[in-house]
């Protein structure tokens, strides 16, 4: 049986990918007590002893502007790990499955971003990430093995903070809420991400690089970078707007009357993001067979997941 080692195992990703990747083998719940993606021996040795056919790694430093004070701990989490985790994975010949993120671009281009369009990250987080990429790049080399699929604007059932469950606890205490109407991106159902992860780690699991007929063709696994998100695009004001207007249908406690679209400098933060991050995700629908899901029908699951959790009961009493 495979054995799959999930990073970042307790997140709103890892959450999801513990279920999405059991039918495909052992799956491995790595959380921080597990591996500690700032140790870098206590990774080594972890790696080392438990021999993963595959990695997939969903652990990363999230808090954007954060990042811009803590930059030796987002390097650390988001740029050296990856690079480790690379070295095992070939020594081994594991295959390496890493998130990255949509922010290593910097929101100059007007149409989706390809694959091979050159990064430019801007702030401490998208530097570390794309860090975290050309690590992994450089340790693989030509050779297979590893896929970093970027993707963007997350949100999940579970995990403590996502802007989805941000914009559900401040509908329910304010009348009136600002949103950033001036950032464009795809926001993603983490459900839907595991799905696609999914998806890679059962091609990379079952293509061999051994000759497949008798014409000597070889089958190689998927290896490179790839794109995955919900389809469509959204600003952030567009997205909180499905967000209260689906709530709502669903029966969440909201008491926003008024969603108001500001400007990015309306809005300062202390990490600079780009304006428009949306990422083309033509190369892994046609790996996978198959289109994301628009990023309204995975909110829509979402909240209604969400719902039934907080407040359904899930048992009969007095019945």
């Amino acid at each position: 049986m495979s054995r799959i080692l999930v990073t970042g195992a307790n997140g709103q990703v890892g959450r999801e990918l513990l279920q999405a990747l059991a039918p495909l083998g052992e799956v491995i719940a790595g959380d921080r007590t597990l591996l500690d993606l700032t140790c870098p021996a206590q990774i080594r040795q972890t790696i080392g002893e438990m021999q993963p056919d595959v990695i997939v790694n969903a652990a990363a430093y999230t808090a954007v502007d954060q990042a811009e004070s803590h930059v030796e701990l987002a390097n650390a989490i988001n740029g050296t790990a990856p690079r480790i985790l690379a070295e095992l994975a070939k020594a081994s010949g594991a295959t390496l499955i890493h998130l990255s993120t949509d922010y290593v671009f910097d929101g100059t281009k007007q149409t989706p971003y390809l694959e091979n369009d050159l990064p430019h990250p801007i702030g401490a987080y998208a530097q570390s990430k794309r860090l975290g990429e050309v690590g992994i790049q450089g340790v693989f080399g030509i050779a297979p093995g590893y896929i970093i699929l970027r993707t963007a604007w997350i949100y999940g059932v579970y995990g403590q903070t996502n802007f989805v469950k941000t914009m559900l606890r401040l509908g329910a205490e304010r009348q009136e809420i600002k949103v950033v109407a001036d950032q464009i991106g795809s926001p993603t159902w983490a459900r839907d991400l595991a799905t696609a992860i999914a998806g890679f780690t059962e091609q990379s699991l079952s293509t061999t690089t051994q000759p497949a007929s008798s014409l000597d063709t070889f089958l190689m696994p998927p290896t490179g970078i790839y794109h995955f998100t919900n389809a469509g695009a959204a600003s952030w004001y567009d997205f909180a707007v499905a967000i209260f207007a689906q709530a709502r249908s669903l029966g969440f406690p909201l008491t926003v009357q008024r969603v108001i679209p500001i400007s990015t400098t309306e809005y300062p933060t202390l990490a600079q993001r780009p304006a428009y991050s949306v990422l083309s995700g033509h190369k892994t629908a046609a790996l996978l067979g198959s289109d994301p899901p628009p990023w309204q029908q995975g909110l829509q699951q979402m909240l209604t997941n969400l719902y039934s959790n907080t407040y359904e009961s899930h048992c009969s009493v007095g019945r």
